[in-house]
């Protein structure tokens, strides 16, 4: 199910929240009644993976509860298995597949496995878990508190990543307590700005992206249509990601849970360290804890530092997706950050900060490229083209939608309030606030139901 569908919007949200909060006196009942409705948000795409889901909550529960009584090592090296090979099996198959046949010259017909939504997701909150209980750093929680830890429909598709020690222990707090009403509308404003992002900005910047990526498949594209293509795409991961976190977010709010920060205006970064720390910030908390300094971190010196800086965002761009750009894109960001740790250290100079954004920038743009691109022949077309390789006149006669709507993405990434300091900070005694974030609802309504709904982007990570 789609947070931007009427169906969701209509019907599902307006039930759950009312059924939620005739339960709140109940923490078992209104425990029950979300994780009933998270496996129907989840089953509602295809209801086959459902015992997937159930399975790996499951095991991982029981994993969580053999550290007591097994060796903790054992348990965690089983617990971090189970959890890879299930992305291994669904995601990763294919890929890892039809590589060994191209390395060897031989074929392979893809098997098509289905990949589950939000696999990525819940198996690394899960392996958070386990690596916490192995340190001591986490208790053994009840079944029904975690499955709905794992499994609460606001961040199972497609993130935040949460640890279980940012969101159980809010789940005793009881419902109708002070601030209920400033908690929902807060929540609501933040889920009316995430759709606008998506709905608004988001999908209009990808009507520009895909037939100009699609286009540069065939033949070379300007560097006027290449720059243009690579700042929708640009705008277009941002605004849908950040969108779907800000939805999250917004929703949980409603039911009276605070998820963590996912996004913090990334685009104004002036520095690649800086870009991580405000992108997919959970992500980056995830791969810096558990395996950027298990891999050693700063400990070992600048060359051991960079060596895990490079694999730590390698493995984060295998995460991303099962194909070769992905893991190119995740290594260029790893010796970005490692060049930027030893200029940091070594040079002495520091850049304007105008510099470091403008220098970040172009990094960032160059990589998205990757990122997009279906294959390396797209990409290195494309990156030609946006450095003269390919000429520098001429664009299309026509776009996908006005490339004006760049210009509106820009203002909103790089100047003004983030989403969490509009919705999360700002007062509430002005009626036009009301009255703008009721508009701005209902607006989406009409528009996700006057099209084909939208998937994410990252629902197929």
């Amino acid at each position: 199910m789609l947070f931007n569908s009427q169906l969701f919007l209509l019907l599902f949200l307006p039930v759950t929240l009312i059924a939620y909060y005739a339960f709140a006196g109940s923490r078992a009942r209104r425990e029950w009644l979300l994780i009933a409705a998270s496996l129907i948000f989840y089953g509602y795409w295809d209801y086959r993976l459902v015992p997937l889901l159930v399975g790996s909550i499951a095991a991982n529960w029981i994993l969580a509860h053999a550290f007591r009584a097994a060796n903790a090592r054992l348990v965690l090296v089983l617990g971090v298995a189970l959890n890879l090979s299930l992305i291994g099996v669904f995601k990763y198959a294919d890929f890892f597949a039809g590589s060994l046949a191209w390395v060897l010259g031989a074929q392979h017909s893809p098997w098509n496995i289905i990949l589950p939504l939000g696999i990525s997701f819940f198996t690394f909150q899960q392996i958070s878990y386990l690596a916490d209980r192995y340190r001591g750093e986490a208790p053994v929680y009840g079944f029904r508190e975690y499955f709905l830890y794992v499994s609460f429909f606001p961040q199972l598709i497609a993130g935040p990543i949460v640890r279980h020690n940012e969101l159980i222990f809010q789940l005793e707090l009881p419902p109708l307590r002070k601030g209920l009403y400033e908690r929902l509308s807060r929540g609501a404003t933040l889920l009316a700005i995430g759709l606008v992002k998506k709905v608004f900005i988001a999908d209009t910047a990808a009507r520009i992206a895909d037939p100009l990526f699609a286009s540069a498949g065939a033949a070379a594209l300007s560097m006027i249509d290449a720059w243009v293509a690579t700042a929708a795409f640009t705008f277009q991961i941002y605004f849908d990601f950040s969108g779907y976190s800000d939805m999250a977010i917004g929703l949980a709010l409603m039911f009276g849970l605070t998820l963590p920060v996912n996004f913090n205006v990334p685009y104004r970064a002036a520095s690649i360290r800086e870009f991580w720390r405000r992108w997919h910030i959970t992500l980056s908390h995830f791969l810096r804890d558990y395996l950027y300094i298990p891999f050693g971190g700063r400990r070992h010196g600048k060359l051991m530092q960079s060596a895990a800086l490079t694999l730590t965002m390698f493995l984060g761009g295998l995460w991303h997706g099962a194909g070769w750009t992905f893991v190119v894109w995740g290594l260029m960001h790893g010796l970005g950050l490692a060049v930027h740790a030893w200029w940091s250290r070594l040079s002495g100079i520091v850049l304007p900060e105008w510099a470091g954004w403008a220098l970040t920038m172009v990094f960032v743009m160059t990589g998205w490229v990757l990122f997009r691109a279906p294959d390396f022949p797209t990409a290195m077309s494309i990156l030609a083209s946006m450095f003269g390789g390919n000429g520098f006149a001429g664009a299309a006669s026509a776009y996908g939608a006005h490339p004006a709507i760049l210009v509106l993405a820009a203002g909103v990434a790089l100047i003004g309030p983030s989403s969490q300091a509009a919705a999360l900070e700002r007062g509430y005694d002005r009626p036009w606030v009301a009255f703008a974030v009721a508009s701005a609802l209902t607006l989406s309504v009409i528009m996700v139901g006057s099209r084909l709904h939208s998937e994410f982007i990252y629902f197929q990570f």
